[in-house]
Parts: C-alpha cells; structure tokens; sequence
C-alpha cells in the first residue's frame, strides 16, 4: 500500500494532493497551542539540510590539477597546483597554490617531508613556496594538502610549481611538475 493511499484512506480523501493538504490543514489546526509537531519539525530540519548541501562552500574556489607522479621509498607523491582570481584594486590577481598528494604502498604508516617552488615559466627563477610533514597511513592517500601559495598580478604568462618529497629513511624524491596558464578564465 502506497504512503499516499493510506494517507488517504486515514484522512478521507481520494487523491495524492487531497491527502497531503489535508494534512497541512490537520497541521495548522493542531498547532494552535504553540507547539511543534514531529511531522513539522521533520519538514522544517528536510528543507534546512537541503539549503545547506545546495550551498556552495566557496564559490570561488578554483579547481586543483595535480602533475605527475614521482616515489619515495613506498610513497608516491603527486605535486597539485591551483589559480584563485582575485584583485588588487584594478588590477586581476590570482593566488598560485601549491598541493601535494602522497600515496603510502607499504606496510607501515611513514612521515613524509616534502617542499613546493614556483617560478613563471618564461626566464622566472624557481622561488620556495613552503614545506611542511605529514604523517601518511599504510595503505592510504593524504591530499592534496596545501604547501603555500603566492598572489601575482594576471600577466599572459605560463606559471608551474614543482613538489618533491622525502619517506623517513629514504631519499628525496624526484621533482613532480604541475603548470597552470596564470590566468585563465
């Protein structure tokens, strides 16, 4: 038996619409003594969870594009960069950010530590964004996790960040490049 039919039947109507604004109508009349009924509440907390999951929580953040990867020991590492718009005055600026991705293959949990650079690809030397350490469980993947960022006056330019990384024990990893056109639309 359908919701709609035993809904219909309990109140006396014959169609889906009756039914339910019969019982807004049942609702409205029982709330009279000021307080809420659970079938109220259910509604208000439903159409409340809604607003909140169609909300956007950024609705300027900018999408992340990781690189290739590159290994450690048993950790592979992938370096993520990002271009938020943003304005200094009259002029565009986007904020270059530098991500990195760590994947554990091993057995045991590990400490990695790892460092990010920037330069503009056209004759820009590479400047150091941040490092940082993070611990990496067995068998799983941390990430991206922000390294730092820079903002830049728009240019028509080229702009790339490297990421390379360190497994305790092992040896510092080769360099995993991601690039970005400064800014694009």
């Amino acid at each position: 038996m359908s919701t709609c039919t035993h809904l219909g039947e309990k109140l006396g109507v014959t169609s889906c619409s009756e039914a339910s604004h019969g019982l807004f109508k049942e609702n409205r009349l029982k709330e009279g003594d000021g307080t809420l009924h659970p079938r109220r509440i259910g509604t208000i907390l439903g159409a409340a969870a809604l607003t909140v999951l169609t909300i956007p929580a950024n609705a300027h953040a900018a999408a992340v594009a990781c690189g290739g990867g590159v290994s450690t020991g048993r950790v592979a590492v992938n370096g993520c960069i990002s271009a938020q718009r943003g304005s200094a005055g009259r002029f565009p600026t986007r904020e270059i950010t530098s991500y990195i991705k760590a994947r554990n293959a091993g057995k045991k949990g590990v400490n990695v530590s790892y460092e990010a650079f920037f330069r503009v690809v056209d004759g820009g030397h590479w400047e150091k964004l941040g490092s940082g350490r993070a611990y990496v469980p067995a068998g799983e993947t941390i990430g991206p996790v922000e390294v730092g960022s820079t903002t830049r006056v728009c240019g028509p330019v080229k702009v790339e960040i490297r990421v390379h990384a360190r497994a305790d024990g092992a040896a510092w990893s080769g360099w995993s490049p991601a690039s970005t056109k400064q800014c694009q639309t």
